[in-house]
């Protein structure tokens, strides 16, 4: 994403369109908190604050974290203490993800050993068939 001019103001549409979700998903995040645009009628429109919460909020996702932690995080960008405080949470919960990440991609290399081995046997077996 590159930095919007300020004073950028978005529709659902247009903030929808530039960081590839769906509008129900903005909807949802406003319904739960985590963004707040401003209501004319029933339009939306989002400021370049909503935009850097969507963004992470999105990163969170990505990465795997549950949507209230997430919380936490954006919360903690708007907190006196600001970026400090919010680094500090992230490199906190960082430890516990990677740990998470990495038990999750030792399951997949020992299922695709094991989907090697049956394999294997596979192909030896239908190799020892007589053909029809």
């Amino acid at each position: 994403m590159e930095a919007p001019a300020p004073g950028s103001t978005w529709t659902i549409a247009q903030i929808a369109t530039e960081l590839g979700v769906t509008h129900r998903t903005l909807r949802h995040y406003e319904d739960i908190g985590l963004i707040s645009p401003e209501r004319r009628g029933t339009q939306r429109i989002y400021h370049r604050r909503d935009r850097t919460r969507l963004g992470l909020i999105l990163r969170g996702r990505r990465l795997g974290f549950e949507l209230e932690e997430i919380r936490t995080i954006v919360d903690l960008y708007d907190a006196p203490r600001g970026k400090r405080s919010q680094l500090e949470y992230v490199l906190g919960q960082l430890g516990a993800r990677r740990a998470d990440l990495e038990a999750r991609r030792a399951d997949v290399e020992a299922a695709l050993v094991e989907l090697d081995g049956f394999e294997a046997r596979c192909r030896d077996e239908l190799a020892g068939l007589p053909p029809n």
